[in-house]
């Protein structure tokens, strides 16, 4: 008798087991072998980002290192209007910001197809609803040939803007032969966002010096965050720039449902996300470019043939001539980098209403057929620079809706408004501060 119970209860254990082993979601274990198969380091933390805390994990320039005063300093001017004051018309001063462009709520990018800052009115529910000033001729708001990128993960790109062209390094080793205009400031050696908001403060029409800093009320924050600076240099465009920088190398999506997942959490994503991932990271090839820590690709540079900001119809200052056309290639004058583009991160890019430089593309699904079908849409792109990766992908519609949903839901951090401040030193309407977005804002 006693060893017949044993026996059963032997059976038993087997039987627990086996189901155990059972209630293991199969997609899990493909997921995770197909992750390891194309990361640089064969495990799952090289898609891992860091939380937006720690900085010694957060990539930064050894000129510019993290401090949460200077981090605090550059989440309130990247939202402060009071030092947007060098307008084309004095009617427009004081009434954008950065965030103008960038906008929290639709992925820290325009809420229109052209961001425009100086030379803009209203903002709508996020950012739709503004629209040129009428006093404005087309040549004078600050607008730009191509659609604002994200600027959530950018502490893991290497070379800022479509072209690349900002950055002293990484993909800019070589080419200091044209290293001219605004790309002059490579010389300096900074890391490309550094680069590109020093210049970017000129070239938005912002101000800053120990007068502004002083009136705003900044000024003790600049002496706590530049202290090692001379007080005749610490508040200026560079020290703004760096304070800016130190704030969006914290913009980390680290919130999001795939991050959470990569961490352990397996029942983060659904069973329809986690198909949709194995068709990025497998047959739909989506890895091939999107390779980086936040599917980005901070190296390399491509051409598949989408249409220009001009060619949409409703972009102003800008038309087949701007340089931004030729992306890598209006930067290096390289024949070879022509109509290359950057390959941007893919967090919360499901909350902008437009897609690629030229803004073509309006919806998720859109992109998708898009690369599904890869037949290129711009005519001027000549066939032998479009990327040899840009080819059909033959998905059925459900695994289009399967990789919508991993795009979509797994790759969308709801809590990035946690990097928004609740109000500003100079105590304006923020992110802009015309009457007609101090209405749409609901600003007192």
């Amino acid at each position: 008798m006693a060893k017949i119970t044993y026996c059963l209860l032997c059976l038993a254990v087997l039987m627990i087991g086996c189901t155990a082993d059972e209630l293991k979601n199969p997609l899990d274990h493909q997921l995770q072998t197909a992750i390891k198969r194309v990361s640089p380091t064969g495990d799952l933390d090289h898609f891992i980002l860091p939380d937006p805390k720690d900085y010694n994990s957060i990539p930064q320039d050894p000129n510019n290192p993290l401090t949460d005063v200077k981090v605090e300093l550059g989440k309130m001017l990247f939202y402060e209007t009071g030092i947007a004051l060098n307008p084309k018309h004095p009617e427009s001063k004081g009434t954008w910001s950065c965030a103008t462009c960038h906008v929290p709520e639709v992925g820290f990018m325009a809420g229109r197809a052209q961001g425009i800052a100086d030379g803009g009115i209203g903002f709508g529910t996020v950012g739709e609803g503004r629209t040129k000033m009428f006093f404005y001729e087309d040549s004078e708001p600050d607008v730009q040939g191509a659609r604002a990128l994200n600027v959530m993960n950018v502490a893991f790109v290497p070379n800022t803007t479509w072209s690349g062209k900002f950055g002293s390094k990484g993909a800019n080793e070589g080419t200091e032969d044209v290293w001219e205009g605004d790309a002059k400031i490579n010389e300096f050696g900074l890391e490309g966002l550094e680069s590109q908001l020093i210049e970017g403060i000129k070239l938005h029409r912002m101000v800053m010096n120990p007068v502004v800093a002083d009136t705003l009320g900044y000024k003790p924050y600049f002496d706590a965050a530049f202290s090692e600076f001379p007080e005749s240099e610490r508040y200026s465009d560079i020290t703004t720039a760096f304070a800016l920088a130190a704030y969006l190398r914290t913009l980390i999506s680290d919130k999001a449902p795939f991050q959470k997942y990569l961490r352990g959490q397996e029942d983060a994503m659904s069973d329809q996300e986690k198909r949709g991932a194995l068709l990025f990271f497998g047959k739909a090839g989506c890895i091939k470019c999107h390779n980086g820590k936040p599917l980005n690709n901070p190296d390399h540079f491509y051409a598949i043939g989408v249409k220009d900001l001009y060619q949409g119809g409703e972009a102003i200052n800008t038309d087949q001539n701007d340089i931004r056309n030729f992306g890598r290639g209006g930067f290096t004058k390289r024949e070879e980098d022509m109509y290359k583009f950057k390959v941007p991160q893919l967090y919360n890019m499901c909350q902008s209403n437009f897609f690629f430089h030229g803004s073509s593309k309006t919806t998720m699904m859109e992109v998708i057929e898009y690369f599904d079908k890869a037949v290129p849409e711009n005519p001027n792109v000549p066939a032998s620079q479009i990327a040899p990766q840009f080819r059909p992908l033959g998905l059925t519609e459900e695994e289009k809706q399967d990789l919508h949903a991993f795009l979509t839901i797994s790759l969308l951090d709801k809590d990035m408004h946690r990097h928004v401040p609740e109000q500003v030193l100079s105590g304006n309407c923020f992110p802009n501060n015309d009457p007609q977005s101090q209405q749409d804002l609901n600003c007192n």
